[in-house]
Formats: structure tokens, sequence, C-alpha cells
């Protein structure tokens, strides 16, 4: 039994999705792929932005991978992305100072339980 947020095939914990092998069942929620979508949904709400922040922790094992998708899909709709990493309060102000000398003209945040417990 196996519960993952990132993609169990690129993980190499089953061989397909469609055909896991052996005895295994699980879930998944494929949260590294909704970077990649929140990304498109930025550019929607403000076509006019040219670059967008990132921010990600990389204290989380799916780190790699989200961010990998997400860097995929900034050419695809046309922007560029400075990636944040933060995994202290103090980072993450730090990563908001860079943000601002970036030039952004928006934040994605990447899920994560650290980001999350920070939500006011």
């Amino acid at each position: 039994m196996f519960s993952v947020a990132a993609d169990p095939v690129q993980l190499g914990l089953v061989a397909s999705l469609n055909r896991p092998g052996g005895n295994l069942t699980g879930t998944n929620s494929l949260i590294g792929e909704l970077g990649a979508k929140g990304l498109a949904v930025l550019h929607e709400l403000v076509p006019s932005i040219a670059t967008i922040g990132f921010l990600e922790n990389p204290n989380n094992p799916i780190f790699e991978l989200t961010t990998r998708d997400v860097l995929a899909a900034a050419p695809v709709v046309g922007l560029k992305v400075q990636i944040l990493k933060a995994s202290t309060d103090r980072e993450i102000d730090t990563a908001f100072v860079s943000l601002v000398q970036a030039r952004a003209g928006a934040l994605l945040v990447g899920n994560d339980p650290f980001f999350n417990s920070r939500l006011e």
C-alpha cells in the first residue's frame, strides 16, 4: 500500500499507473503536476507578467520534481521563473526580498506542509 504526492512511476515505486505490478495498491494526488498547472493559471489571470517567483521547500522530497515541472512549463506559456527556496521563516523573508528584486509579477507557492502551516 502506498500514498504519494509525486508520480509513483517517476519515483520508481511502480512500473505504470495502469498496471503497477506486484501486490501494490495505493493512491496518488499527482501534486507535482499542479505546479505546472498553477503556472498556466497564473499566466491566464495576469497575462502581462513576464516573470513569476516559485517558492518551494528544498527539504520536500518532491522538490526537484515540482521545480523541474514548473521550469519545463514556463517557456510554453512565455514566462521566466525565479526559483525561491525556503525551509525556515527567515528564508521566506529572504525569498520575498529576492522576489521584489527580480521584479516578479506573481508568486506561485509549492504545496508543502511547511508553507500550509503558515497560511493566515
